[in-house]
């Protein structure tokens, strides 16, 4: 056995037939050998095969200078090693003790990287966060996931320190800024004010291939809200209940039109799930954000639309449209004279969308921890508690790391089911 010490602690080589393959145990800094922390460096005749990174350490030059990576006699197009390995390193015919210090000095360089990438990750994760939070929007600015988010985004910059810029990234349902976050570095400092539509909807409908999976892409924080939707009509629509309405429809097949933020949203499938429920034929009309639609709306381009009290408010206490009713299974305190699609009779036309925070998968968890506990503190503050409740919204906060995941699941198989029921087609 031979053994050591170097700047990065005490290196034990065993000590084999022949200088072929080296299996490397090293302790760590307290002294305690780690059986799991191992190295593996290969020697074929005196050459010395090792990361290309440690090349020009291993020849002795300096690291500003690349090494040249040689044969083992020296010479220039050697053969290269196994694979994950640099060239032959050139010291066949050197002394046996020469091998043995060159053998650990790789290996007390390769420790202190070790150490200094551990040390580094785990700096970052505890002055997380020391600059801007970019908090993803996966729609257009005015919808209702927008407006709830910039609430929620302007309370975690007071308690976190750090700006959190809200970036809008909308389009394909949400699933292009959802998909964004998937891909982002997972360093803490990219957040997505996720949703039912792109995690639970889209993958049951298979509008187009998503190149995230909602649950092995993202680490689910913590959820934020569960809402009803809303159905309302134009104010000078020619029917004013829900009862009205159907028979319209029944009468005028296809030539009712209802909007959404996008193919694959929560408000296209209350609509779809609501014509297939009552037995009527409309026309979807998507688009890019909530604010266009409902610009539409108050123009009467759409007949009707499914969406959130917070986006509706403003147009229902102006009477620039007419509530129909709503897609729970009890009325809305705040709109306490709208029947519910279950009172209407349609229990199939139930649908409750939600919201969460995540972050992309990888992220450190101590990270996600201080993410969950400032989120915890926001979601509490007495205004938003009173916002989500004024505008018909139920806080699902107490779903932490734990939860989420589980939700997440049932969310898509209630979805899957609904879906293909109700023989819902992706358009």
């Amino acid at each position: 056995m031979i053994s050591e010490r170097t700047a990065a602690g005490d290196v034990q080589l065993a000590e084999p037939s022949d200088f072929r393959r080296f299996k490397v145990p090293l302790k760590d800094n307290a002294g305690i050998q780690s059986p799991a922390k191992t190295g593996i460096i290969v020697v074929d005749d005196g050459n010395i095969l090792a990361p290309i990174a440690l090349v020009p350490a291993l020849l002795g030059r300096p690291s500003a200078a690349p090494a040249r990576l040689v044969g083992g006699a020296d010479h220039a197009g050697g053969p290269q090693g196994p694979a994950g390995f640099g060239a032959r390193s050139g010291l066949s015919g050197r002394p046996v003790g020469t091998v043995r210090r060159a053998l650990l000095c790789l290996v007390a360089a390769t420790t202190l990287a070790l150490q200094a990438g551990a040390a580094g990750a785990q700096t970052a994760a505890e002055s997380w966060p020391n600059r801007a939070i970019t908090w993803v929007v996966p729609f257009g600015a005015g919808g209702v996931t927008d407006l709830v988010s910039r609430k929620i985004a302007e309370l975690l910059r007071t308690r976190l320190g750090q700006p959190v810029v809200v970036e809008n990234r909308p389009g394909a349902g949400g699933t292009i800024g959802t998909e964004f976050v998937a891909r982002a570095q997972p360093d803490g400092y990219t957040v997505l004010y996720a949703s039912g539509g792109p995690m639970t909807i889209q993958p049951n409908l298979g509008l187009a291939k998503l190149n995230y999976d909602p649950l092995k892409s993202y680490i689910h924080v913590r959820g934020v809200s569960s809402a009803n939707q809303i159905l309302v009509a134009t104010a000078a629509a020619p029917y004013s209940t829900l009862a009205e309405f159907v028979a319209y429809a029944k009468a005028n097949p296809g030539k009712v039109n209802f909007g959404s933020p996008g193919p694959g949203t929560a408000q296209h499938l209350a609509g779809e799930m609501f014509q297939a429920a009552a037995g009527i034929k409309l026309t979807h009309v998507p688009y890019k954000s909530g604010s266009s639609q409902m610009t539409d709306m108050m123009s009467g381009i759409l007949d009707v639309s499914f969406d959130y009290l917070t986006v509706l408010r403003p147009l229902i206490d102006t009477g620039k449209v007419k509530v129909l009713g709503t897609t729970g299974t009890a009325r809305l305190a705040a709109l306490p004279d709208a029947p519910t699609v279950l009172e209407a009779g349609y229990p199939d036309a139930v649908s409750v969308g939600s919201t969460w925070v995540s972050v992309p998968a990888g992220t450190d968890p101590r990270i996600v921890g201080k993410l969950s506990e400032a989120l915890a503190a926001v979601l509490a503050d007495p205004g938003i508690v009173a916002d989500l409740a004024t505008n018909g919204q139920v806080s699902i906060a107490d779903k932490g790391l734990a939860e989420m995941g589980p939700f997440i699941v049932e969310e898509t198989a209630r979805y899957k089911r609904v879906i293909e029921s109700a023989g819902i087609a992706a358009h």
